[in-house]
């Protein structure tokens, strides 16, 4: 089993805006904040509790389950850091985007990788959690879930070269969707509302619509249907909206998925 303590602390390799909101997602989720450790020159204001080093070699223990969340660009730099404080068998996060396993297991050898893409929605145990490891061990991949189970929903993707979209649906899709409520506000504020009014109200719509589609037995197509009364207001703005949707949002995440297969390729 799988699991972390004070005793067993878990290393954080990179304390950014994602390794961040995943921090605090564990810990809101009743996990002790003595059970984790970053590594992060930049990290500030951490959970009181959270042991904090600027360098790995100032932990002076190993660890044997890590996440490593620092930007792609520059792993392979300091990728030694991180493999001096693992122990033999250490099972390792990755969260960044178009790392391949290939390249992880080479400078983390015999450490047991799982390519993970959650987002900042991980904060509030809301996240979905795209997962891919190799071995396709049932008691791994239970562990796993387990261990991530206050971040969100975990989903396990069966083939490595969908992580790309992946990323761009579920990692940077939280961006596209505060552009469209952002939008949505700007356009209530080009009819005449205050700004402040027109902001709540997107918001407020938005968090309506997102709960009920969850919960909800029938699909977002059919939703918007029962919306949608014929020759009514919302039709006529329907008229508008799917003119272009579609290849828009299409054309939006092929471009985050590209995006994703440049970072794998080799300098």
């Amino acid at each position: 089993m799988t699991e972390i303590s004070r005793d067993a602390p878990m290393l954080l390799f990179g304390c950014g805006n994602m390794g961040r909101a995943m921090l605090d997602g564990w810990i809101a989720g009743g996990v002790d904040p003595a059970s984790f450790i970053v590594v992060d020159p930049m990290a500030q204001a951490l959970p009181v509790g959270v042991a904090h080093f600027t360098d790995a070699s100032q932990v002076g223990r190993k660890v044997s389950v890590a996440l490593a969340a620092v930007k792609p660009q520059i792993f392979t730099q300091i990728s030694r850091q991180l493999e001096s404080v693992l122990t033999e068998k250490a099972l390792v996060f990755s969260v960044m985007a178009g790392v391949r396993i290939e390249a992880l297991e080479s400078a983390l050898p015999g450490r047991s990788i799982v390519r993970l893409m959650p987002n900042l929605a991980a904060a509030l145990g809301k996240s979905p959690l795209g997962l891919f490891e190799t071995s396709g061990d049932a008691t791994l991949r239970a562990d796993i879930d387990s261990l991530l189970s206050p971040l969100g929903t975990p989903v396990w993707i069966g083939d490595e070269a969908l992580m790309d979209a992946v990323t761009a649906l579920a990692g940077s899709g939280p961006a596209f969707v505060y552009r469209f409520i952002d939008a949505l506000a700007k356009a209530g504020e080009a009819l005449g509302l205050d700004p402040a009014v027109s902001a709540t109200l997107a918001k407020s719509m938005v968090d309506g619509a997102v709960d009920l589609a969850v919960a909800a037995d029938a699909s977002p197509e059919e939703l918007a249907r029962r919306v949608t009364s014929p020759g009514g207001t919302t039709a006529a703005g329907l008229a508008i909206f799917d003119a272009g949707l579609q290849q828009l949002v299409n054309d939006t995440l092929k471009a985050a998925r590209d995006r994703g297969v440049e970072l794998s390729r080799p300098d």
